[in-house]
């Protein structure tokens, strides 16, 4: 069998996403094959002393209709973002409510910096040594493991509960855990995801002063975000939450779930080479696309879409492009690559997630989302990476990749259910 011939097969039953596009599966969807951005001018503070202004806020998000009014106050915006996107993974799945064996039930879900926002609300009076006005809440709503510690609570999961943190790869870093978990038998079920917030004052000043944010198109803010374009100044930072529901192929089709794609294994490396910068010619992030495969039992050639990390960042995409010619040698110029950063920004610690079920959508489509911006190619980034408009492609499988600072990469394979046959 392919792949997988080790363990149990490792598939993918419900989505559930929070996004600059929007909250829920199908407006995400839409708005990304329409090539639609979800970045703007930030609204939520003022960001005019910040050389960048522009970001992919979560707009329209309704809390209550997750959670209870009471407890909107005592949870961090990441805990209630990775919180309503697992309701509606949950959902999609068709997981019935109350769990049938909650001991078989895993909840794993990273984030790069946890509560930022809430953070930055107590510090003055952390400051000021004024004890008396920190929150009794303070605590709960920054430690990062409590999306996942939510998450448990309210489905009564009581399986693997933890928060992976690899910065830009935590939600990436999730899914892979959870591959891993389900297919050695240790869990039936894990909610796998990464959520993040960090949409805020100190977040945006922090990038902001290393440099690593666009700052060109502060009055065009839907151009800022231009993943392999030779115009490109930098990311624009977002937010939002995405969790799958990953599941043993046995258990989902004794249940009846609907199968949106399998998750055939993932890599992980480390560059040990720079904190914030890749190894020369990408070279970590080529062994780890190549243990992906591996692991998958896939060969390049089997694979026919890639989402990037794509960030926009002028080393990044290079170091990407050249990663991706390295494994794929001749097949990478007839892959189709995107990256949908250019509509919803660098969502840190949820990105790897949210672009999981980006690629796992398109696999289940036939169509791949464009990426934006790419108005003038550069000669250092020159693979097909589906530019401006959506495509139809009927893609066998799929890879997902994820770098993150101190050198932290993972890339998660996906195959289209149907390709090697449902009972395969």
């Amino acid at each position: 069998m392919p792949g997988q011939g080790k363990g149990r097969r490792v598939v993918i039953t419900g989505v559930g996403l929070v996004t600059p596009l929007g909250c829920g599966t199908s407006v995400n969807w839409d708005r990304l094959v329409r090539g639609e951005s979800g970045i703007d001018t930030i609204r939520r503070f003022d960001a005019s002393m910040i050389t960048a202004q522009v970001a992919g806020e979560v707009r329209d998000f309704e809390a209550e209709r997750f959670v209870a009014r009471k407890d909107v106050k005592r949870m961090d915006r990441f805990i209630l973002y990775g919180l309503a996107a697992s309701l509606m993974a949950v959902e999609e799945a068709k997981l019935p409510l109350p769990l049938a064996d909650p001991d078989r039930v895993g909840v794993v879900i990273g984030s790069g910096v946890g509560g930022l926002e809430s953070l930055e609300e107590a510090a003055p009076f952390i400051v000021n040594r004024d004890a008396r006005r920190v929150s009794p809440f303070f605590v709960p709503r920054i430690v990062p493991n409590m999306a996942a510690g939510q998450v448990s609570i309210r489905l009564g999961a009581r399986g693997s509960g933890y928060a992976p943190a690899s910065a830009c790869a935590s939600g990436a870093q999730a899914l892979g855990d959870a591959c891993v978990l389900v297919r050695d038998g240790r869990q039936d079920v894990v909610l796998a995801g990464g959520a993040e917030a960090a949409v805020c004052f100190t977040g945006m000043a922090g990038f902001a002063a290393m440099r690593a944010l666009s700052t060109r198109y502060n009055d065009t803010p839907a151009r800022a975000s231009r993943p392999f374009d030779a115009e490109r100044d930098g990311f624009v930072l977002g937010e939002g939450a995405g969790v799958l529901v990953v599941e043993a192929l046995e258990h989902a089709e004794r249940r009846g779930a609907p199968v949106i794609a399998e998750l055939a294994g993932f890599g992980a490396t480390s560059d040990a080479y720079h904190l914030t910068q890749p190894a020369p010619e990408g070279a970590g992030a080529a062994r780890c696309m190549a243990a992906a495969l591996a692991d998958a039992g896939l060969q390049p050639t089997d694979v026919d879409y890639v989402n990037a990390h794509g960030t926009g960042t002028p080393y990044n995409d290079a170091a990407e492009t050249q990663a991706i010619k390295s494994v794929f040698g001749e097949h990478a110029r007839v892959l189709g690559i995107s990256s949908t950063k250019s509509m919803t920004g660098h969502l840190l610690g949820a990105a790897g997630a949210i672009e999981a079920a980006y690629t796992v959508l398109a696999l289940r489509a036939g169509v791949v989302p464009p990426t934006i911006n790419l108005d003038t190619p550069d000669p250092d980034c020159d693979l097909d990476y589906v530019p401006h408009q959506a495509r139809p492609l009927a893609a066998r499988a799929a890879l997902s990749n994820s770098f993150g600072f101190g050198g932290a990469n993972v890339s998660l394979a996906f195959r289209r259910f149907d390709h090697y046959g449902e009972k395969a």
